[in-house]
């Protein structure tokens, strides 16, 4: 045997034991390494600073959590044999989102109850017990799986049980995202069509809050996070459903991509709310906020059907004006 080809056979050899039928890239570990510690220490200063403490819990969770995954990852860039960063970092990247879509369904929860709770399937405190819980669910069994993984691996048994587990984990969150997005979806088409699901109990001259320019974003910033996040589910799902040696965990690039577009959501995302949430606590000053469609009309609250209907302001001036006083 030449020696080229001996040279190939040994390294086809030492490959065949790598944790992730390759070695990570360096420069790609250090960069999202980089990137999401950055984004925690922002999102723990917006939650300091604005005392917005369900970033807490939420986003910064979800980055320390990158940040444990991606030194692991940049560890195994080093010294890519080892076993233990390999079950760190596939621990961790997978259990980290699940916090972030946490903040999702806080985020839009309080948006429904200021646009308008009849529009919606549920109400802003179910949207909470029912979403969270399951996102906590899902979170619980992916640390189960992720965990008896990690001893089997350890004992050099099969990892597979604990990766089914995980992946049972990562399926329950993707069906919770899934109706999540459906009930989102009804909301948004409710509202800018003004068809209420119910009747509400408010006051007779109770509005609504203004479907302003930072509403509109913040539906755009947790439309695109969600979406991200349910990409990113169901690449984990197709990547654990091929097995600890499949083609798809053994494909760095592919990994590295899913794994850019939800830091970017995470991003985009919060740093929004952080905006959007000051300005609806500058609203909260006033108790009275004109009530606004997109199409410039204002919405008055009938309290018979539920509904809010349009009305010219200017030619409802006095009428406006009136309900104001009454109010304060």
């Amino acid at each position: 045997m030449s020696a080229a080809n001996v040279t190939i056979a040994a390294t086809l050899t030492h490959l065949s034991y790598l944790p992730y039928n390759y070695v990570p890239t360096e420069w790609i570990c250090a960069t999202l390494l980089t990137l999401f510690a950055l984004s925690g220490l922002i999102h723990f200063y917006q939650a300091l600073r604005y005392r917005l403490w369900f970033l807490l819990p939420t986003a910064v969770l979800a980055n320390i959590s990158e940040v444990i995954g991606w030194s692991a990852r940049l560890w195994s860039s080093k010294s890519p044999y080892l076993l233990e960063p390999f079950i760190m970092q596939i621990c961790t990247t997978i259990i980290a989102p699940t916090p972030l879509v946490a903040a999702n369904f806080l985020i839009f929860g309080e948006l429904v109850k200021r646009l308008g709770p009849q529009y919606s399937r549920l109400s802003p405190f179910w949207y909470a017990i029912v979403f969270i819980g399951l996102d906590i669910v899902a979170l619980v069994v992916q640390a189960v799986g992720g965990a008896a993984a990690s001893e089997a691996s350890e004992n050099h048994h099969s990892a597979d049980p604990g990766g089914h587990i995980m992946l049972a984990g990562i399926v329950l969150q993707l069906v919770a995202i899934v109706v999540y997005m459906t009930l989102a979806s009804e909301f948004i088409m409710r509202y800018l069509r003004d068809r209420p699901v119910r009747k509400i109990s408010r006051g007779k001259h109770e509005a609504l809050h203004a479907f302003s320019r930072d509403y509109e974003m913040m539906l755009f910033g947790l439309t695109f996070s969600t979406t991200c996040v349910f990409i990113r589910s169901v690449y984990r799902t197709c990547e654990l459903s091929n097995g600890w040696t499949g083609h798809i965990i053994s494909t760095q690039h592919l990994f590295s991509r899913f794994t850019r577009l939800a830091s970017c959501s995470k991003a985009y995302t919060l740093l929004r709310c952080v905006r959007w949430w000051n300005d609806c606590s500058r609203d909260l000053d006033n108790q009275y906020s004109a009530p606004w469609m997109p199409d410039g009309r204002q919405r008055v609250l009938d309290v018979g059907s539920g509904s809010t209907k349009p009305m010219d302001p200017e030619k409802n001036s006095e009428s406006f004006s009136e309900k104001k006083d009454i109010v304060n």
